[in-house]
């Protein structure tokens, strides 16, 4: 059984910043992709930004600029580091994980984390 945990999520003003962090535990042989997402009230979930296994990112254009993406694969933990933060980024934030057990990979989910911008 593997878990995700997440956590740093809160309430900051605009401008502010906040780092996440969201750690695997459980029978994990190794992680592949790690992706952060985010759903706002009354919206679809959106994927947020990605890290592969490899140290390469990528992030929605909204973001660019203001979020990085980061990895510790030696403390199955992905971050993000939030900048210049901004109302419109006010949303429940969900970490992904593509973890390899034996032979087959899996995705997994994090509980969710509240980020709520203050105008």
């Amino acid at each position: 059984q593997v878990q995700l945990v997440e956590s740093g999520g809160g309430l900051v003003q605009a401008g502010g910043s906040l780092r996440l962090s969201c750690t695997a535990s459980g029978s994990i042989d190794s992680i592949g992709n790690m992706a952060w997402y985010r759903q706002a009230p009354g919206k679809q979930r959106e994927l947020v930004a990605t890290i592969t296994s490899g140290g390469s990112t990528n992030s929605a254009d909204s973001v660019k600029g203001r979020f990085t993406i980061s990895r510790d694969n030696a403390k199955n933990t992905a971050y993000l580091q939030m900048n210049s933060l901004k109302p419109e980024d006010t949303a429940v934030y969900y970490c992904n994980f593509v973890v390899r057990i034996g032979v087959r990979s899996y995705s997994y989910w994090g509980q969710g984390t509240q980020v709520t911008v203050s105008s």
